[in-house]
């Protein structure tokens, strides 16, 4: 006669009490078997059927796990690290995300869903979670190094990346322009025609970057970089497409830090015209230090000739200095400085910029990835326009952007966001104040 096996919850006594489970025995009426376990006893055998590698006995008892609550995280690291293990990898990742969505400290839970990642050849994604992993001050020095060297090994392997995104975007100001209808001037007042001041709209939007390396030697590489911004409103009087390619060597001066030097070609399309096209390169340094910490530095130059007038012809010169610092084993917390200086052909526009960018952002559980940004700077022109005055312009420039994504929803790879951002230019000219004010409903994918 068939021997049948049932499996039955009961309450946890023997947790409750803080002793050792007894091993399950199992009782047998009739050729029938059942076994009587608490849910400590289940999750004691469950486990050790997983050191055993006894995967598909452990199966039945991971799966009644389910049924306890208070042992859920349990079951779904038990559940992710089988799948793992039996070259499920999709499984795996949707197990361990699972837990990180409520419990985004745990930092086992990240590692197994990083090395999961690494199988699937996400390198990007794996390199993020190992990253959030390596600032947990408990980590035995031996999984430290597995975490360096697992990260060093990702960035030397790691051959392209491609990110989509498409939404929708209602917008205060489309053509970024004054709300004002009469500006005061030294030369009088100036009456604004409606084209020339703030309009609304809603956009469609789509992103796209991308990126290649390839290896041509141990410490040299060749990286191709482009991106692709569109936005898109009823009219063309606002629409506004810009495109960037790079292309240069990268060279590895060790497992953590790094030199590139990129040709850079770009051009930005402005109510269906060509706005301007730039030729120039970029050199940027960047080194991984402990603690999930990273420092970066950027250099670029570039020329512009405009397609509106030549008077915005001429050099772009900009600097940037980054540091970035994981936070609770889920946040990555970063500030940066930089300056820029517009060389153009007409004093007028040509100006002098610095600021400062602070962001924070992460994951909040529950399957919730959140930041927050903001940067402040200061611009002086080197002429006057004389025009609106005889002093030369001075502007403060004031962003701020709020993130709100889930991570934890996709349909087909694709997940939802809400990005909130407002941009004030303060200026002593009235015609260049302004503000705006943008929501923008996104759906995302992170190849």
């Amino acid at each position: 006669m068939a021997i049948r096996t049932r499996l039955t919850l009961l309450a946890g006594t023997a947790l409750a009490l803080g002793v050792a489970p007894a091993v399950a025995q199992p009782v047998c009426v009739g050729g029938e078997c059942t076994v009587r376990m608490t849910p400590a006893q289940l999750l004691e055998n469950a486990e050790r059927l997983v050191l055993q590698r006894q995967f598909d006995a452990a199966r039945p008892l991971i799966a009644a796990l389910a049924e306890v609550p208070e042992y859920r995280m349990q079951q779904q690291f038990l559940a992710g690290y089988v799948a793992v293990e039996t070259g499920d990898l999709d499984g795996a990742v949707r197990n361990f995300r699972a837990i990180l969505r409520d419990h985004p400290k745990q930092t086992r839970v990240r590692l197994e869903l990083a090395r999961a990642m690494m199988m699937q050849g996400k390198d990007a994604a794996a390199e993020h979670h190992l990253r959030l992993a390596a600032e947990d001050k408990d980590l035995s020095p031996e999984i430290a190094a597995t975490i360096r060297s697992s990260r060093g090994v990702i960035r030397d392997r790691r051959m392209w990346h491609f990110n989509l995104d498409l939404g929708l975007a209602p917008d205060s100001n489309i053509n970024n322009a004054t709300t004002a209808e009469v500006i005061n001037a030294d030369a009088g007042q100036l009456h604004l025609s409606p084209d020339a001041r703030a309009r609304s709209g809603v956009g469609r939007m789509a992103g796209m970057s991308g990126g290649v390396r390839l290896k041509a030697a141990p410490r040299l590489a060749v990286l191709i970089d482009g991106d692709a911004q569109i936005s898109d409103y009823d009219g063309k009087s606002a629409d506004d497409i810009f495109t960037q390619l790079a292309i240069g060597p990268e060279y590895k001066m060790s497992e953590t830090a790094s030199l590139s030097l990129q040709a850079v070609a770009a051009q930005r399309w402005y109510g269906g015209e060509v706005a301007a096209r730039q030729f120039g390169v970029k050199a940027a340094a960047q080194k991984f230090l402990d603690a999930g910490q990273r420092v970066g530095l950027q250099f670029d130059i570039r020329h512009t000739d405009s397609g509106f007038t030549p008077v915005y012809d001429g050099w772009q010169y900009s600097a940037y200095a980054t540091y970035e610092r994981v936070i609770g084993r889920s946040m990555i917390a970063s500030a940066s400085l930089f300056g820029r200086r517009e060389s153009l052909r007409s004093d007028v526009y040509s100006s002098t910029e610095a600021g400062v960018n602070l962001g924070l952002g992460g994951e909040l559980g529950h399957g919730i990835n959140a930041g927050l940004s903001g940067g402040l700077s200061r611009a002086v022109y080197d002429a006057p326009f004389l025009l609106f005055s005889t002093e030369d312009r001075k502007d403060w420039r004031l962003n701020v952007r709020a993130y709100l994504g889930l991570r934890s929803i996709r349909v087909l790879g694709f997940s939802p966001s809400l990005t909130y951002s407002y941009a004030d230019i303060g200026s002593n000219y009235e015609f260049y104040r302004t503000n705006r004010h943008r929501l923008r409903f996104n759906l995302a994918r992170y190849f």
